[in-house]
């Protein structure tokens, strides 16, 4: 690292950011199940976007179910990873923000499954039978994660800002 991605971590911005996304997936998750019973549908807008109550026991997009405790052992174990290369990757709020979100995320999701076994999903979009997955605002956080990942991939330039330093 040399220049702006010198120096220590933004680790306050880190866990706030974390702990806020853990706190409101778990609000969410919470108010959901208490709202709709299993596989209770709201429409928000229509057939496009709607709540709907699920108990994901598997990984991604629904895949491997059954598989909650042997996930919840992988999540501790990236959770582990994220905070560690958080700790090396100096101070890029860029990179504050992405592995943030990817924490927080993280956390929301293994929380569900170390505790329920499962996690608890409930947006839900899509058009008649053609649907997106099924997520929560931990997927959501991990999904705009990978997005920023990829767009540093595409611009490393954004990683480190030239005003840090």
């Amino acid at each position: 690292m040399t220049g702006a991605a010198a120096g220590r971590p933004l680790w306050a911005p880190f866990v706030l950011l974390a702990a806020a996304i853990v706190v409101s997936d778990q609000v969410t998750k919470a108010w959901i199940t208490d709202a709709l019973a299993p596989d209770g549908v709201v429409d928000l807008l229509g057939d496009y976007l709607r709540l709907i109550y699920t108990q994901n026991s598997g990984a991604l997009f629904g895949m491997f179910r059954g598989q909650a405790a042997p996930f919840a052992i992988l999540s501790l174990a990236v959770i582990g990873l994220i905070v560690a290369y958080h700790g090396r990757s100096g101070r890029s709020p860029y990179m504050t923000l992405t592995l943030g979100l990817l924490l927080g995320g993280a956390i929301g999701n293994a929380v569900d499954r170390l505790r329920l076994n499962y996690v608890v999903d409930f947006v839900d979009a899509g058009i008649g039978d053609l649907r997106f997955y099924t997520f929560n605002v931990a997927d959501s956080c991990i999904t705009a994660a990978i997005l920023l990942l990829l767009l540093m991939a595409v611009r490393p330039s954004l990683v480190w800002s030239r005003r840090h330093g």
